[in-house]
């Protein structure tokens, strides 16, 4: 009530005449104070309601940065009660570090939503979107190896859901972008190994078509167990002999 007498008195005439932006930050104070009380005490849907209201003062006043703060302060206290709210105040948060150009913060945040929907609010749907999301962020601002990162989660529950065809493209991809790398080379073998039991999924032929690409484009693929685990399942299936698919 006092942050809000404060903000009132700054806006009037004589309150600008005699000390308007004082009267400001000692209001934002106040907030930033109540906040942390309604912290200390454990009750977190004040606490975020609290920084909403200091966020919502921030971006009047034209301070992004801390706007964007006080949104993710929020959103953290919302997580421990309400995470759908944690994940709304969090994208605010992404709007603003985005429009101030800061791609890795706000793709870490998105991150963060996406993990909400993942583990909280079980929507696998928007988890997949905003992990798309954080990766389109990070490339932005060249960390290919976090992008890949949120893009293997895609493609985890996009075969989650059987959505095989997304997947098998996101793990050649990624796999793709391994090949690239001496130091990340190895791990291709783990992402065509992902592909093709995607590919199993939808075709046995369809598996060892993609396996022969895979062993082109990486022949050390060809020797690994993997590969050889894939031949095998992939002959089971297409004998249709069941007791041995599910024996390997």
């Amino acid at each position: 009530a006092e942050a809000e007498k404060k903000l009132k008195s700054s806006k009037t005439f004589l309150g600008g005449l005699f000390g308007g932006q004082n009267s400001q930050d000692e209001a934002m104070e106040l907030y930033s104070r109540a906040g942390n009380a309604f912290k200390m005490g454990k009750k977190w849907p004040e606490a975020g309601n609290t920084f909403v209201t200091l966020a919502g003062h921030h971006t009047k006043m034209g301070n992004k940065h801390d706007a964007a703060t006080n949104f993710v302060d929020a959103a953290n206290c919302y997580k421990k009660t309400d995470p759908q709210e944690a994940a709304n105040c969090l994208n605010k948060a992404v709007v603003i570090y985005t429009d101030m150009g800061r791609f890795s913060i706000a793709a870490k945040h998105l991150q963060n939503i996406a993990e909400i929907y993942e583990n909280d609010v079980a929507d696998l749907e928007r988890a997949m979107q905003h992990y798309e999301q954080a990766a389109d962020c990070f490339r932005i601002d060249e960390s290919n190896s976090s992008a890949n990162k949120c893009m293997l989660k895609v493609a985890q529950y996009a075969a989650q859901l059987e959505n095989y065809e997304r997947a098998i493209r996101i793990y050649e991809q990624v796999a793709k972008s391994a090949l690239e790398s001496s130091l990340l080379k190895y791990s291709a073998k783990e992402y065509f190994f992902r592909a093709s039991l995607c590919h199993l999924c939808v075709d046995a032929l369809n598996a060892q078509h993609a396996i022969q690409r895979y062993e082109e484009q990486y022949p050390a693929f060809a020797d690994s167990r993997e590969s050889k685990l894939i031949k095998v399942l992939s002959k089971h299936l297409e004998d249709q002999d069941v007791e041995a698919f599910t024996s390997e």
